[in-house]
Parts: C-alpha cells; structure tokens; sequence
C-alpha cells in the first residue's frame, strides 16, 4: 500500500478482498497440514508462502502486514499471546554467557521469564532502575546482547528516557527492545527512533474486547531473521481464530483509543483532587515520573494508569474494592470495560526501590459513560 495515514492504515492494511470474493475481512484459516500438488513444489519449501500451519498461514500474513505497517516494521510475526512474544525477544538474541539488562518495572511475567528461563540456561540477567536513562552505558559489559525496556512500567508507570538508553545501546552496538503496549503504535511507534524490536501483547489494545490471547513482535530488517527463527523453534504461532480477531480489533483500534485516553485523562485529574488519593501515576500529568519523556516521545496515552490511595488498611480496602458497579478486579487491560488490579510493586523490585507508601491501584478506565465511571469511583472512594 502507497503511504496513507494511520488512521486509513489501520482500516485496510491486509484486507484483500480480491483474493476472498469481496470479504474485506481475511477469514479465518483453520490450517495444520499444506499439501503440495507435486514433488517439484515440495521442493522449494520453505521459499514457498505456506508450507506448514505453524510457520504461517493467510490469516497470520494479513495480521502481520496490517501490524508491520503501522508499527513502520520490515515484518511483524504473531504469537499466542503477549508473553509468548517477550520470550520470543528474549531468546533471539541470547545464548548462555550473554548479559541482559532489564527494566526493573517490567511486567511480572517478563521478570519471571528472565528468571525461570533465561537464568536457567545461564543467560546472566541484570535488573536497572528505569529512570537511568543514558547513564545504562555505566552497566554495558563486553558481552551485553540486550537491552529490554518497558515504557510506562507495569504497575508504577515511570516513562524511561527511550532516546538516551536507545542512543547508548547503539553507540555499543546492543539490540534494544521494548513492550508498546500500554501506548500500540497509535501513539509510540519504537523503530521510528533507532529501537530495533517492538512487542506488543495484541490480546489488550489492539483486539480491544477482552477476548483471545495474542502477541505480535515487530523488528527493523537486521533482526527478523532471528526473532522469525526463534519463534518457529519454540512452536510459537496465533491461533486462527484469535488472528481474525486481532485483525478486526485493529480496525477499530484509533477510536478506541481516543475514547480511553479521554475517558482516562478525564477520571485521572479529578483522582488527583480526591483527599483519600495521595498521588495519580498517569503519564500525561506532571506527578508521573517520567513526564517529560512522555511529552518528548508520544503522541497520546491509553486508559491504563495507577494511583497511590494514603489508605492501607485491607478491610477498609476490600470494602472499597468489593462494593465497585462499574469497576471488575481482573489482571488484564485494554479491553472495553473497566478494571482495578490491587497488586503491590514494592515486593518485586530489586534495582530501584519502590519509595511510596500508600495503596497502589492500577486502573483501566474503559468506554463506559465518564460519569458513570467518576460516581462509582467517588463512591468506592467514600467506602474507604
């Protein structure tokens, strides 16, 4: 497709209805097995375009083109959910010897996935205080293969400084990697500034309606080969199903996102006014830290942000919690209705302490009424 903006992209980047009788929606293709019409065709595998369910398929191809062009990627390759897509990072660029920085607000997941496994097969993984910015050329060592960010951070919600760690990891020519998907490529795009691997979990924003698991890993050319290779290797595909729903979600994508970070920006400057809230961690307000590099690298924010409460009484917590109408307690975000998640990040960190005291609270404000959501907060609020 000739350059179009993002908006139109995102509406037909990989629909080909020529090819599917006028459907402008790719079906779903329920493949395993491909067969070949002769021995001579058989041969040129795998420089044919599907050969076997796993390694792609029509459905994975139009997600993947739709994906690799709104993230500005050489090529994207799905997987079957958004960890799935951080091991696959994660593993292509290091072996056993290797030294890994990783962001010390990374999503849970990401932590243990460096732990049980990296570590595991003797991968040496170092954990750096995410507002270091162009100081991570102090920890570089001569085998340093990786450096993997994460902006804002799970849970705390520090914006890092992307161009300086980016700008470092280059000059000593370290890969760099990042999970975008707290912003989608609606309002970060990574590769556009020098990062040579973007993941996005495509299970929250992107199919935005709470229901399939999906990953995607977008890279600039140099490194496909191996981020394709290694998914291959750990079996890693999307599922048919969960393809086609990615893709439809991604239709959508831009209007979503304009209603979450209304409905968000809205529900988070009246939070910071509430006397029970200590501090609102949002990346488009001045409390967040990180706020300048918010301003300096994005074009927006979605609806996911976390709050202090001066609370921590558990009782008066629950009450709180379990009363809420609107709000559901789920792990998840990114979806069309609004969550709280009560998980504390004091415990994990490791290589920047986690300072606030307080009650934190990670919420995801969703499509609902504005108002509605305010009175069901105000009253939950009230409760504590």
């Amino acid at each position: 497709m000739s350059k179009k903006s993002f908006e139109t992209l995102l509406t037909h980047a990989g629909s080909k209805p020529d090819e599917y009788h006028g459907a402008v929606n790719v079906p779903p293709h329920r493949m395993s097995t491909i067969v070949f019409r002769n021995y001579a065709d058989f041969e040129k595998v795998p420089n044919v375009p599907y050969s076997y369910g796993r390694a792609g398929t029509p459905s994975s191809a139009a997600f993947e083109e739709a994906i690799a062009a709104i993230e500005g990627a050489y090529r994207s390759v799905s997987t079957c959910s958004g960890l799935s897509a951080i091991v696959t990072v994660l593993m292509a660029f290091t072996q056993a010897g290797d030294h890994v920085l990783m962001t010390d607000n990374c999503y849970g997941p990401s932590r243990k996935s460096c732990e049980e496994i990296l570590r595991r097969f003797g991968v040496d993984v170092e954990y750096y205080p995410p507002m270091i910015g162009a100081d991570i050329a102090k920890l570089f060592r001569p085998n340093t293969k990786l450096v993997f960010m994460e902006a804002p951070g799970s849970l705390t919600f520090e914006v890092q400084d992307i161009g300086a760690i980016t700008a470092a990891a280059k000059k000593a020519g370290i890969k760099t990697a990042i999970d975008n998907s707290w912003a989608t490529p609606l309002f970060f795009r990574p590769l556009e500034f020098g990062i040579d691997v973007s993941m996005m979990t495509a299970t929250k924003y992107v199919s935005g309606h709470s229901d399939c698991m999906l990953g995607v890993v977008s890279t600039n050319e140099e490194s496909w080969p191996q981020v394709k290779r290694t998914a291959l290797m750990l079996g890693l595909c999307g599922g048919s199903e969960e393809l086609y729903l990615g893709l439809r979600g991604l239709r959508t994508l831009n209007v979503r996102m304009l209603q979450h970070q209304k409905n968000a920006l809205d529900i988070a400057t009246w939070l910071s006014a509430q006397p029970q809230v200590k501090r609102v961690h949002h990346p488009a307000l001045p409390s967040c830290p990180g706020h300048e590099n918010w301003k300096k690298y994005y074009k927006g924010s979605s609806g996911t942000f976390g709050i202090i409460l001066h609370q921590t009484n558990r009782e008066k917590i629950a009450a709180m919690l379990d009363g809420m109408e609107i709000f559901n307690l789920g792990f998840s975000w990114g979806g069309f209705e609004s969550l709280l998640f009560p998980e504390q990040p004091k415990p994990i960190r490791t290589a920047a302490a986690w300072e606030e005291e307080g009650f934190s609270l990670r919420l995801h404000i969703g499509l609902e009424d504005a108002e509605d959501i305010r009175a069901d907060l105000a009253a939950g609020l009230a409760r504590l």
